[in-house]
């Protein structure tokens, strides 16, 4: 015999009916023992009965009164909703890696990523697939796995050991744009902050005592602001574009040390040897620079060309050649300083103190040297050097 569990209603509990004659045989009998005007029969996938011949044994039926078929293990939502495109249960191949989704996961958080124009529509990729069934995706599973997790939760989470710029380059390949900015700021946060921070005498003395005396010191950019480098031997150092302001540098040996650029506003250099320094366009705004020896017995001359030495106080410093073309001297003390072959062609003098000085066979061509004081000058100086 055929049996019937009929179910009209969701609410409605089971029951086992006989089944025979026709078709309005059935629904005669269903009516009757549910309660109900019964019309339509349906069997458990939903499809309509029209013919009783249809039935099996021990098949379960369900019967209405006319409304669409609903499925009372669904919690009343329809049942094209359930069997729709969007909720199919599917199993990616990723690098090897199987992961079990849906396609609502992989759809609804980022509708216009390239996952979701995968799997939004059956086959309208021609998504290839292996011999279990599962997509096949050529990428790295360890890093799919977070983006995975990002569209069921919305929440980034990304174990230990796992490389953030690996996750990010993924975000951008599957066109996860919410998750990129997600990304972008957790590497950002996650580099350790930049030091600006001083070096310190220590740290610089340490530096140099591990460093070999025939290796060549860069000292490019850094900063040394404040620092004490007195008394260093810090030859043919490479300070280029440092920062020395506000540095104690009074009796440092910077012979052929290299401060192009370099910061020295505010410094002490007292009695410091720069014999063949190079400081061309370098800052040293009101440094003090007094007794300091720029000449070398060798003949390789220190060269100042276009550095700001505004203020600066170079009393009795040995000058010897030194090259000081289109510097800025301007409210400068050079009493006293031997200038002797030096060249001042285009240098701003202005105001300076230039009592005292030894200026002999230097180049004066195109230097302003208003308001510049020149009493007591050991070699007076000639109007053939066409000062202004």
């Amino acid at each position: 015999r055929n049996y019937m569990n009929a179910v009209p209603i969701a609410t409605s509990l089971p029951q086992v009916v006989a089944v025979y004659g026709t078709l309005s045989d059935l629904l005669s009998v269903a009516s009757n023992k549910l309660g109900i005007k019964a019309t339509s029969v349906y069997n458990g996938k939903g499809g309509l009965i029209d013919d009783i011949a249809l039935i099996r044994d021990d098949d379960v039926l369900f019967v209405c009164e006319g409304e669409p078929f609903i499925d009372p293990q669904t919690d009343g939502r329809p049942h094209e909703e359930l069997t729709g495109s969007h909720t199919d249960w599917l199993t990616l191949n990723v690098g090897g890696r199987y992961f079990t989704t849906t396609r609502s996961t992989l759809v609804n958080k980022e509708p216009d990523s390239m996952l979701a124009h995968m799997f939004k529509d059956k086959d309208a990729w021609g998504n290839k697939q292996d011999h279990r069934g599962a997509f096949l995706i050529d990428r790295s599973p360890e890093y799919f796995e977070p983006i995975l997790n990002y569209l069921r939760h919305g929440q980034l989470i990304v174990n230990d050991g796992i490389n953030l710029l690996g996750v990010l380059e993924e975000a951008r390949f599957f066109g996860i744009d919410s998750l990129i900015e997600h990304l972008e700021i957790a590497i950002k946060n996650s580099q350790p902050a930049e030091d600006h921070s001083p070096i310190s005498r220590k740290e610089f003395v340490r530096f140099l005592l591990a460093t070999p005396t025939k290796s060549e010191l860069r000292c490019q950019g850094l900063n040394f602001s404040g620092a004490d480098l007195s008394r260093l031997d810090l030859r043919y150092i490479n300070f280029k574009m440092a920062n020395l302001s506000r540095c104690n540098l009074a009796h440092a040996n910077l012979c052929c040390a290299n401060l192009e650029r370099a910061d020295l506003s505010g410094s002490v250099l007292d009695c410091a040897n720069l014999q063949g320094v190079k400081m061309l366009c370098s800052n040293a705004e009101g440094a003090s620079l007094k007794g300091c020896n720029f000449e070398d017995p060798s003949g390789l001359k220190a060269n100042l060309e276009g550095a700001n030495l505004k203020g600066v106080d170079m009393e009795g410093s040995q000058m010897t050649g030194i090259n000081l073309r289109v510097a800025t001297l301007k409210n400068a003390k050079l009493k006293n300083c031997n200038l002797r072959g030096a060249t001042l062609a285009g240098t701003d003098l202005e105001n300076c103190d230039l009592s005292g000085c030894d200026l002999q066979e230097a180049n004066l061509r195109g230097s302003n040297v208003k308001g510049a004081i020149f009493e007591e000058m050991l070699t007076p100086l000639h109007m053939s050097q066409s000062v202004r």
